[in-house]
C-alpha cells in the first residue's frame, strides 16, 4: 500500500490485546502498524512514525531474557506511550524502578486522576480501569511526574516532564476501559499531532492505483472460497484491471447450502467476472474416505485445492500474478512481516501454505487490513450485504464440522442442518448479533422415538459464539424458544437426526471450531 499516510508504530511485547490496540488506533483514522519489540530506533527513524505505543506483555522487565526496547527511541523525539508492560519498560530504561506489586490488580479498578489535562484530558475525576498486571512502577524517577492512581497503584499514570514520553498502567485499548478511547484519541491527536488521514475510501483510491502500476497489462488469477476476504480482494482486482483477472472457484462438496450459486451470482452475474468453476467435489469425497482424523481431513484437502487449483490457473493464458485475500492479523501471526513480531504463532493458509512450482507473483491487497475494515471494504466495493457480513467459515469447510467419517450421506444431513439454524437466526434478527454460528454433525449416535417407533439417529450440536477478535469467544445466549424452534425444524426436516445439543463452551479453553 501507499505510506503516505501518516504512521503509528506498536511494538508488540506480547500482550494478548496488541491487536486491538491497532484496531482502536484505527478506528481514531490513524493508520497503525504492529512491529517487533526489539526494532531498533534507526529503523524507525527510517519508518518516520508520529508516534510510538509500547504494548502489554507477560513477562517481569526485571526478568533475565524479558524483551527489551531499544533505549535510543526515547531519544528521537517522537511520543511515546508506554502500556502497563510497555510504560515499565520506559520508566526502567530512565531510571525507574519496577517491583512486584504488593497487591496484584486483574480486573476493573477505580482510578483517581491528579491532572486531568494532556493525556487524561476530557475524563471525570474517578473512572474504572482495566487492569492486568502483577508488577508496577515503585518509583518512577524524578523526571516523571504521576497523572493518576488507583488505591493500590500510585502510578497508575505518568508523564515526562520535558520529553513527550507517557505511560499508563491500565489498559485503554480494552472496552472494560469506559474512557480509554478519549485516552488514546488524547496521545494521537493532541500528543502526537496526527491529522486523521486513514480511511477506507481513500485506502481504495490508493490501492487501485498502486495494483494498476504493478500489474500493468498482465493477467491476475485470484482463488475464490466463497468468503468475504477473497470475495473483497476480486472486487477489488476488478475495479483494478477489470477484464484482466480471473477469478477461480473451486467447488469442493463441502461448502455450505447455496455457497457456489452465490458465488456464481455475485462474480458472474453482479461483477460479469471471468469466472472459472471447477467441480472437484467426487475428487475431495474420494480423498477424504473414512478418514476421520482432523489434521489429516485439513492435510488432504491442503493438497487437493492445491493440485485442482493450479490444474486450472494453468489454462489461463499470460496470467502473471495469483492473488490471495491474506488480512494482517495473517501477516503477524504467520511472522511475515518485514518489522513484525519474530514469533511464529501459527503457520497460515494465506501466508505459507502455496507450492513453491507455482510461478506467479503474489498479490496480497488486503494484507494491511483487519476483518472489521475488509468488510466495510467489501460494502464500498458493491459487494452484497449477506456476502460483507457472512460469518467465517474454515478453509476445510464441512469436513471438520463433520465429525469423524465424510460422506456424502452425512455431509447432507450436516447442510441441511446448518442451513435451518442460519435461517432461524436471520429471521430472529440475530445473525449479525453472533460472530459465528453453525451446526456440527458428531460421531454418534442416540435412541429416540419418532412417531410410535424407536429410532436410533444423529445428533446435531449446534454452536453460536460472540468474539470481537476470535482470540476469545463466549458461548451465545440465545433465547431458548429460538434454539427450541431450530431443533424442532432440524429433527422434523433432516431425514437422519434425532437429537439436537447446544454448546455452551467459551474460548478457551475449547475452541470455536470443534476440529
Amino acid at each position: 500500500m501507499s505510506f503516505e499516510h501518516e504512521r503509528l508504530l506498536i511494538f508488540d511485547y506480547g500482550s494478548q490485546y496488541v491487536q486491538l490496540i491497532a484496531r482502536r488506533a484505527r478506528e481514531q483514522h490513524v493508520f497503525a502498524q504492529i512491529v517487533r519489540g526489539d526494532l531498533s530506533a534507526d529503523r524507525v527513524r527510517e519508518l518516520a512514525p508520529k508516534g510510538l505505543i509500547l504494548s502489554g506483555g507477560p513477562r517481569s522487565v526485571y526478568e533475565s531474557g524479558a524483551p527489551r526496547c531499544d533505549p535510543d527511541l526515547f531519544d528521537l523525539g517522537i511520543p511515546v506511550l508506554g502500556i502497563c508492560y510497555g510504560m515499565q519498560l520506559v520508566c526502567q530504561a530512565l531510571g525507574g524502578a519496577v517491583r512486584p506489586a504488593a497487591s496484584r490488580e486483574f480486573g476493573r479498578a477505580l482510578c483517581q486522576v491528579v491532572q486531568p489535562e494532556g493525556l487524561l484530558f476530557g475524563l471525570p475525576a474517578e473512572t474504572v480501569v482495566w487492569m492486568s498486571h502483577g508488577d508496577q512502577v515503585h518509583d518512577a524517577g524524578p523526571d516523571f511526574e504521576p497523572l493518576a492512581r488507583t488505591a493500590t497503584c500510585p502510578l497508575a499514570a505518568v508523564r515526562h516532564r520535558t520529553r513527550p514520553l507517557f505511560g499508563l498502567q491500565f489498559h485503554p485499548e480494552v472496552s472494560h476501559t469506559p474512557h480509554g478511547s478519549q485516552v488514546l484519541r488524547n496521545f494521537l491527536y493532541d500528543v502526537c499531532g496526527f491529522r486523521g488521514d486513514w480511511r477506507i475510501a481513500s485506502f481504495i483510491d490508493d490501492e487501485v492505483q498502486r495494483l494498476r502500476t504493478r500489474i500493468g497489462s498482465a493477467r491476475v488469477i485470484c482463488g475464490l472460497s466463497g468468503g468475504v476476504d477473497s470475495a473483497v480482494t476480486a472486487a477489488l482486482l476488478l475495479k483494478a484491471v477489470g477484464s484482466q483477472v480471473s477469478c477461480i472457484f473451486v467447488d469442493n462438496g463441502l461448502l455450505r447450502q447455496g455457497e457456489a450459486e452465490a458465488v456464481r451470482r455475485t462474480f458472474d452475474g453482479h461483477f460479469h467476472a471471468d469466472l472459472h468453476v471447477v467441480d472437484a467435489s467426487q475428487r475431495f469425497l474420494s480423498a477424504l474416505k473414512d478418514v476421520t482424523d482432523p489434521q489429516e481431513k485439513r492435510r488432504r484437502i491442503g493438497h487437493i485445492f492445491i493440485d485442482v487449483f493450479s490444474e486450472e490457473a494453468r489454462h489461463i493464458a499470460g496470467a502473471r500474478f495469483l492473488a490471495q485475500g491474506t488480512l494482517y492479523p495473517d501477516v503477524i501471526e504467520s511472522g511475515a512481516a518485514a518489522d513484525g513480531p519474530a514469533a511464529n504463532i501459527k503457520t497460515h493458509h494465506n501466508v505459507g501454505g502455496l507450492p513453491e512450482e507455482m510461478d506467479f507473483e503474489l498479490i496480497e491487497p488486503l494484507r494491511d487490513l483487519f476483518k472489521d475494515e475488509v468488510r466495510r471494504l467489501g460494502a464500498e466495493l458493491g459487494l452484497p450485504t449477506s456476502l460483507v457480513w457472512r460469518h467465517p467459515f474454515p478453509g476445510p469447510g464441512l469436513a471438520v464440522r463433520c465429525l469423524g467419517a465424510v460422506t456424502a450421506e452425512r455431509l447432507t444431513m450436516l447442510r441441511q442442518a446448518d442451513a435451518i439454524f442460519l435461517e432461524e437466526l436471520h429471521k430472529a434478527d440475530l445473525y449479525r448479533e453472533t460472530a459465528q454460528a453453525f451446526a456440527v454433525l458428531l460421531p454418534v449416535k442416540s435412541v429416540g422415538v419418532m412417531g410410535d417407533g424407536r429410532s436410533y439417529d444423529s445428533v446435531i450440536a449446534l454452536r453460536a459464539v460472540q468474539s470481537e477478535d476470535f482470540m476469545t469467544a463466549d458461548w451465545a445466549h440465545l433465547p431458548h424458544q429460538l434454539l427450541g424452534q431450530v431443533a424442532t425444524r432440524i429433527i422434523n426436516e433432516v431425514r437422519g437426526v434425532n437429537r439436537v445439543v447446544y454448546d455452551v463452551s467459551s474460548k478457551p479453553p475449547a475452541t470455536i471450531e470443534w476440529e
